[in-house]
């Protein structure tokens, strides 16, 4: 299998919101079915470092290490014997309006570019990590903070369904599906100690996800990441 991009993801903050299944069925793509975690349905908040890309085996000069802020939902496919876990995004955000146009050209994704930055600190064996971008006028930000001794996923727990999830689905079209393969170790996480969400959903999101503004989070997570890879190849899901 070739690998079309190489990359670091770093400081993987998911910050889970539980949801009403209803809401996302419009945003399902074809030939899937919602995932669950014990009969409960998430969105998350997505914030993370995207570091020293590689387009086949190509250093990207400039534009190769940025933030990304994402909100994903979490689906499924049984696909012969096999039962592929994966997500599907509402909305990226990059800073840089290129990386969003590639992303968007060649894996029908949906990103968009807007003002970001962030910081990561570590004092006194605290973890703190700030995720900042503006959209318009409006600024948001994910502030959490993190006990800095890492520790293994646990079986069967909400952050494993959380993190292993290694497909991502495209809505083409009312009839056509995207499939691409993200590669990437299990990984290590932190104990969240606290967290500060400024994130106006409607404004970002559209009027179903404005609830989320009055909703406490579900749980936060951090990971520390790992490199990754992603399949060039795309299996195109339709009704011909």
């Amino acid at each position: 299998m070739k690998t079309f991009l190489k990359a670091k993801w770093e400081e993987i903050v998911m910050v889970n919101y539980e949801i009403d299944p209803t809401i996302l069925k419009p945003y399902l793509p074809f030939g899937l079915e919602l995932d669950m975690h014990e009969g409960k349905c998430f969105v998350s908040l997505v914030g993370f470092k995207f570091n020293q890309s590689k387009i086949f085996g190509v250093k990207i000069p400039f534009y190769g290490s940025f933030d990304e802020v994402n909100l994903r939902f979490y689906v499924k496919r049984i696909d012969g014997a096999e039962l592929k876990r994966g997500v599907v995004f509402i909305s990226e955000i990059v800073p840089y309006k290129i990386v969003s146009i590639l992303a968007n050209s060649l894996y029908k994704e949906h990103y968009s570019f807007a003002e970001m930055s962030s910081s990561i600190r570590v004092e006194n064996g605290i973890k703190n990590i700030n995720y900042n971008w503006k959209v318009n006028t409006e600024h948001h930000a994910i502030i959490a903070s993190f006990d800095n001794e890492l520790k293994d996923i646990e079986p069967n727990s909400l952050e494993e369904f959380i993190y292993e999830h290694y497909f991502g689905f495209t809505n083409v079209s009312d009839t056509e599906t995207w499939e691409y393969k993200v590669n990437h170790p299990r990984w290590l996480t932190n104990e969240i100690k606290e967290y500060k969400i400024n994130c106006d959903f409607e404004k970002m999101y559209g009027s179903d996800f404005a609830f989320l503004n009055h909703q406490k989070p579900y749980s936060v997570y951090n990971a520390q990441g790992s490199e990754v890879s992603i399949d060039w190849k795309i299996n195109k899901l339709n009704l011909r």
